[in-house]
């Protein structure tokens, strides 16, 4: 009944916050003269905090229309080069006469959608061709196209790689790390065309019995019946995957909200100020930011309890007991694909070391392929977006990718 209340919640504050967003507007447009009233300020900043409130759970768009390629402004179209029920392999194609490194960008099914890696892209785009991993919101996926576990999403980045063809390079960030090194390492073992040249890692789980985040506690203080019976729901029947099981992408926002609450509470203070002092430029990150970070999408619930369980109760991966559809992976059959590892200082998702642990499972790699990386002053998010992601960390990533070209 979970998932019917929250609907129930948001269908009775939805006239609230299209109130609020119509205040908003009114309060805010320059031909009223509400910015020179202190008064009407404050209303409309209130208005505002109000109507950010809300959650959507379709996703925004990546607004990268054009990108500066050498000294020359480029279009970015949008193609959609392959597509399943859960997900879509988008293509950032540019109209340029070099060819650039293939990269395929792989997105966390994280309670957020893809989106939350425009700034990854963004940076990326002026030196390499770039695809993501659009992952759908599985609330809108009939049940009639099956399950979706760690296998069928391994299943994906197979497919995804081989549609894009041999030469590709894979950029993993966070949790996909680990099915990313399980596709790249059947791929190996098999001898797949299109087994990647290079392979970055960042700030994922590969081994989270190393230096254990709250999260990590979190996952193994419980049994796994727990977080079925707490945090798994069904979608209500107005929706395309009406009756599936899933892990709410509003409860996951609650979680990690509430690892980070005092934090949250200043930002909608310090925006509410920003926003009644007319102070609209300094607002506009977190508007930015909170606009995207409210966006969720649902997990399946298959993805959700068998990354628990093999991710991080019983740690699969590194313990050697990994399995794709029933066949034992070796990540030591990699031996072609160049290794990056990346992790951030301050990360508190996934501390120090738990991504380098990949550096020791592919012991298939020569030591001169392999690179690891510690970006300092960051948390998870600034080993993948900001200003040192753009200016530290990704030269880093781009020299592994070029090298390995």
């Amino acid at each position: 009944m979970m998932y019917q209340a929250y609907q129930a919640f948001a269908d009775l504050k939805m006239p609230l916050l299209m109130l609020a967003e119509m205040g908003a507007g009114m309060l805010n447009a320059p031909t009223n003269g509400a910015s020179a009233d202190p008064l009407m300020r404050n209303m409309a900043a209130a208005s505002e905090i109000i109507m950010r409130s809300g959650l959507t759970h379709k996703r925004p768009p990546f607004a990268l229309n054009s990108v500066l390629v050498g000294n020359r402004e480029v279009e970015i179209i949008e193609r959609v080069v392959c597509k399943t029920p859960f997900c879509t392999l988008l293509h950032f194609e540019k109209q340029i006469e070099t060819p650039q490194p293939p990269v395929l960008v792989v997105s966390p099914m994280s309670g957020h959608f893809a989106t939350l890696l425009r700034d990854t892209v963004r940076t990326m785009l002026p030196d390499h061709d770039v695809y993501i991993t659009d992952w759908h919101n599985v609330r809108d996926v009939p049940l009639s196209k099956g399950a979706f576990g760690i296998d069928e999403f391994v299943d994906h980045l197979i497919e995804f790689m081989t549609v894009i063809g041999p030469g590709c390079h894979v950029v993993a960030i966070c949790q996909p790390s680990v099915p990313t090194l399980v596709a790249a390492a059947v791929m190996a073992e098999d001898g797949h065309p299109a087994q990647p040249r290079s392979m970055t890692l960042m700030a994922g789980p590969i081994d989270t019995r190393i230096n254990p985040t709250k999260v990590n506690s979190f996952a193994t203080e419980h049994p796994l019946d727990w977080f079925r019976t707490s945090l798994i729901s069904h979608v209500p029947w107005r929706y395309g995957g009406a009756f599936r099981s899933v892990y709410p992408g509003f409860v996951q926002l609650i979680a990690f909200m509430s690892m980070n609450i005092d934090r949250h509470v200043k930002a909608f203070q310090d925006l509410y100020g920003q926003l009644s002092r007319g102070e609209f430029d300094k607002a506009e990150p977190a508007r930015k930011f909170y606009d995207e970070y409210f966006a969720v999408m649902d997990l399946s619930a298959d993805f959700f309890i068998e990354t628990i369980r093999s991710v991080f109760q019983e740690h699969d991966l590194p313990r050697g007991e990994m399995r794709w559809h029933g066949r034992r992976v070796d990540p030591g059959k990699i031996k072609r694909t160049f290794l990056l590892t990346v992790e951030g200082e301050r990360d508190d998702i996934c501390s120090i070391g738990q991504t380098l642990a990949a550096q020791d499972l592919c012991t298939g790699i020569k030591p001169y392929m392999k690179k690891h990386y510690m970006q300092f002053g960051v948390g998870h998010y600034g080993v993948f977006s900001g200003r040192r992601w753009a200016a530290q960390t990704y030269p880093v990533v781009r020299e592994m990718i070029h090298i390995s070209q």
